[in-house]
């Protein structure tokens, strides 16, 4: 037993250090939006905010007042909500149906899904553009069905792995009281996939939201543009950077992200032990 405390205690530790090392690029973008643009530097970059350097909130009010920022915001909220709300009903239903139809379509079917999630967007992302321009693809509102195809490997993968684990039972009892497969999989499976859901949701949010490459080669960027795109635009003539306002706009990316994770935690946390449990 007291080895077993010791190890538990060298893993606290060493899990301790390492989420330190994967929060402090946050705390860096954190302290540099707050200085001045003066005192943004490779020299100062890692010293904290002074009382000479401590610029408030005038990089966020730079940032937010900056030509396209509410509109790249609202842009990028469009394509996050509408695509993972795709992904996660259409990404269900079809993971319910291949673990309920066992033949070989269904199980050819769910391995492309699964070859799907190791092929690398480099290889697909100049026919993509292409065909995404030829089938008029390039606004906020009908790129989620490329983000469909995108996002529904993962997706398909873990929905499965869930599923397999509900009693059949339960659908049967469901289809004798009247329900056709609609009502079943809407009023029975769905709420049960609930851990699921949450936790699939907040993958294909951050992947979504923070994902520079899609949009920049499918979007009109002349009438679109979202806030990872937005960025970049910071960069002034002559190879200039406002470091101030990017690092507020960085942040203000990274924000949302952050609240929707602390916020459903509880529920992935829950998810995992019903799994377990049913196991």
């Amino acid at each position: 037993m007291k080895k077993q405390g010791i190890g538990n205690t060298i893993l606290t530790i060493f899990l301790s250090v390492l989420s330190l090392a994967w929060v402090y690029p946050v705390f860096m973008i954190l302290f540099n939006s707050l200085k001045k643009e003066t005192a943004i530097s490779t020299d100062t970059v890692f010293q904290l905010p002074t009382a000479e350097t401590f610029a408030g909130l005038e990089n966020y009010a730079n940032a937010v007042g900056s030509k396209g920022f509410v509109e790249a915001f609202l842009t990028s909220v469009i394509i996050t909500v509408t695509s993972v709300v795709a992904i996660l009903i259409f990404c269900s239903m079809c993971a319910w149906y291949i673990t309920r139809v066992q033949n070989i379509l269904t199980k050819a079917v769910y391995y492309l899904f699964v070859f799907s999630m190791v092929v690398p967007f480099q290889m697909l992302m100049f026919t993509l553009s292409a065909t995404a321009d030829k089938l008029d693809l390039d606004t906020p509102y009908n790129i989620w069905i490329i983000y469909l195809g995108f996002g529904a490997g993962l997706a398909v993968f873990m929905f499965a792995g869930f599923m397999k684990s509900i009693p059949l039972e339960i659908e049967e009892a469901a289809m004798i009281d009247g329900c056709n497969p609609f009502q079943t999989f809407f009023t029975i499976v769905l709420p049960i996939l609930k851990p699921t859901l949450i936790s699939v949701g907040i993958l294909e949010t951050m992947w979504v939201w923070n994902d520079y490459l899609l949009p920049y080669l499918v979007l009109d960027r002349k009438k679109y543009t979202t806030v990872p795109i937005l960025i970049q635009y910071f960069k002034g003539s002559f190879g200039r950077v406002e470091m101030g306002p990017m690092m507020a706009c960085i942040m203000l990316t990274v924000l949302p992200i952050i609240i929707i994770y602390l916020i459903c935690q509880k529920h992935i946390i829950k998810g995992v032990v019903a799994g377990a449990v049913k196991g």
